[in-house]
């Protein structure tokens, strides 16, 4: 697996489902508070994971679409009862449309750490292993393109390298020599891809694909872990859904602000921030639990 935290050793079924409720609720709760419990749950998990290589991603990519997402919003969606100034062009600034603007880069935030954390935890031959009997086809076009990306950029950065030791790279030299330069990895990039498909093709032949009662191997078994983490999920998400399809999670940003308080929204805001820690929770018990074997040794 490509890291070692305790909820990726679930079954894949379980982690899908993970991400699916989570990315879901995500995208279609605008509640404040469920937008605040899904970006520190989020960014939680994500800490665990990578560490500051989260912080990183976080910083350099998600901030900006955030800050964009701020600033975009109050100047060109001027709905909104309460104003606050008028723009030289004689449009108004309002209340309404500063908070929505906050909102929707809380909730963009929220749901690109989400997909940071599953691009973790969700490895290639998990994919297979979900979809490949319902649909082989996409299955294996799904674990062979997230196969490729990050291989493609070690195989770039190599090449990179290899032309910089030479001084080729695309920092050297005028801008025509740069961008000779940066048009020669190109090149390089492209000769290797190509060959690096007609050997996938030859080694998936040689392994017998596209034969007839073909079988495949897997590792996961669907253990009582999994079971019971499986029911976990499923009572979690029903309590939400449960208290959306009462109202009890609704929220209005225009034409003013307005929304649920009541003891369902509280259970169901507590429901989802035990949703969104779980993976976070369950590492740190396994640390804890780890560490106290050690103490005792």
């Amino acid at each position: 697996m490509a890291n070692t935290d305790t909820f990726s050793g679930y079954h894949p079924t379980v982690n899908f489902i993970y991400f699916a409720l989570v990315l879901f609720f995500g995208m279609i709760f605008m509640h404040p508070a469920c937008l605040a419990i899904a970006l520190f749950g989020s960014v939680a998990y994500a800490v665990r994971l990578k560490g500051r290589r989260a912080a990183g991603f976080g910083v350099k990519f998600i901030l900006p679409v955030v800050l964009l997402a701020v600033v975009i919003n109050p100047a060109f969606n001027h709905a909104g009862e309460t104003i606050l100034l008028y723009l030289s062009n004689g449009n108004p600034i309002t209340k309404e449309s500063i908070a929505y603007g906050f909102a929707a880069g809380a909730m963009l935030a929220a749901v690109l750490m989400w997909f940071y954390c599953g691009t973790e935890v969700l490895s290639s031959d998990k994919f297979v292993y979900i979809f490949g009997r319902v649909s082989p086809a996409l299955a294996l076009i799904l674990s062979m393109t997230l196969r490729f990306v990050p291989k493609f950029k070690r195989q770039m950065e190599l090449t990179r390298q290899a032309r910089r030791s030479v001084g080729c790279d695309t920092a050297n030299g005028s801008v025509l020599r740069r961008t000779k330069n940066a048009i020669t990895v190109l090149s390089g990039m492209i000769t290797w891809s190509l060959e690096n498909a007609i050997d996938t093709a030859d080694s998936m032949k040689s392994r017998g694909y596209g034969l007839a009662h073909r079988s495949s191997f897997s590792i996961y078994r669907f253990d009582r872990r999994d079971r019971l983490m499986l029911a976990w999920l499923l009572l979690c998400g029903g309590v939400i859904l449960l208290a959306a399809f009462t109202g009890g999670l609704s929220w209005r940003y225009f034409p003013n602000i307005r929304g649920a308080l009541s003891p369902v929204t509280i259970c169901a805001l507590a429901a989802y921030l035990a949703l969104c820690l779980t993976p976070t929770i369950i590492d740190l018990r396994e640390e804890q639990r780890w560490k106290s074997l050690i103490s005792k040794a």
